[in-house]
């Protein structure tokens, strides 16, 4: 699997360093991202079904939300790596996450349904980010007024993953 190097800051916003910071600076976040499948898979398995869709505290996502919200973000910043990618300068839209969650309809939907889609989204993801020249890899956009490269997007989306992995193990186990 190629290797895609850690972005420098002012690639990415300053906030996503929470998430980007999660992961070594090896480049190898595409086999992060691959592992990381299996990893979700097994561990979301493991769990009795009557915690996934729990509320750890009022106002907080159940697990089967937080597994779509990842879904949604993945998708949304693959969507962004590919526009810019192809060196499309228009300016993107961020979204409301609160709002995605409340129209995910997560926990009417089976489990195995929510973990085909994550496998589904993230084969995708991993075929994209394979599949750019080198050169693509740093060219970088704006979304939601802040700039962010190609690659800053793949280190996005693993490191935002495991924000919410470690999340789920310290509020639900």
């Amino acid at each position: 699997m190629r290797k895609i190097q850690k972005p420098e800051i002012g690639e990415y916003a300053p906030y996503t360093i929470m998430y980007i910071g999660l992961l070594p600076d090896d480049g190898l976040v595409l086999k992060y991202l691959r592992d990381n499948l299996n990893t979700v898979v097994d561990f979301i398995r493991s769990l009795p079904e009557e915690k996934l869709a729990y509320r750890w505290a009022e106002g907080e996502w159940t697990i089967k939300e937080i597994l779509g919200h990842v879904i949604d973000d993945e998708r949304i910043y693959c969507y962004r790596a590919l526009r810019f990618a192809r060196n499309d300068a228009t300016e993107l839209p961020g979204f409301d996450q609160d709002d995605y969650v409340i129209f995910s309809g997560a926990n009417e939907r089976s489990i195995e349904d929510i973990l085909e889609e994550y496998g589904a989204v993230r084969k995708a993801t991993l075929t994209f980010f394979n599949s750019l020249e080198e050169n693509a890899l740093k060219r970088a956009g704006v979304a939601n007024g802040n700039v962010m490269s190609v690659r800053a997007a793949a280190y996005h989306i693993a490191g935002h993953e495991l924000h919410h992995l470690n999340s789920i193990r310290e509020n639900y186990l």
